[in-house]
C-alpha cells in the first residue's frame, strides 16, 4: 500500500467516525401516539440514500413491533410524518409505497 492509499483509507474512516457520532436524540414522538409506537425512540439519521434508508427504517419498526394490521400501518406512517420536515414527506412517502408494491 502506497501513501497515497494510505492517507485515504484514514481519511475515510475519520470521515466515517465523524458521521457516526453525529446521531441526535433529539426527536421526540408526538403526545398523541399511542398503541405500539407510544414507547418508541427516535433517532436523526444522515443518509446518502434518504429513501433505501427510509424504507429499512419503516421495516426495522414493523419488525420490531410486529406490525400486521393497517391500523398500526397507520400510525406508523402518522409517526414518521409528524418527526419529519414537509421537505422529507416526498420521502417518507416513497418509501412507504415501496414498501407496498413489493
Amino acid at each position: 500500500m502506497d501513501v497515497t492509499e494510505e492517507h485515504n483509507k484514514k481519511r475515510e474512516k475519520k470521515e466515517k467516525q465523524r458521521w457516526r457520532n453525529r446521531v441526535s436524540l433529539s426527536a421526540s414522538l408526538p403526545d398523541d401516539v399511542c398503541g405500539v409506537f407510544a414507547g418508541s425512540a427516535c433517532l436523526v439519521k444522515y443518509s446518502t440514500d434518504p429513501i433505501f434508508d427510509m424504507r429499512e427504517s419503516i421495516l426495522e419498526m414493523i419488525r420490531y413491533e410486529g406490525v400486521c394490521d393497517w391500523n398500526d400501518m397507520e400510525e406508523l406512517v402518522y409517526c414518521y410524518v409528524a418527526l419529519n420536515p414537509p421537505e422529507v414527506h416526498e420521502i417518507v412517502r416513497e418509501a412507504f409505497l415501496s414498501l407496498c408494491s413489493n
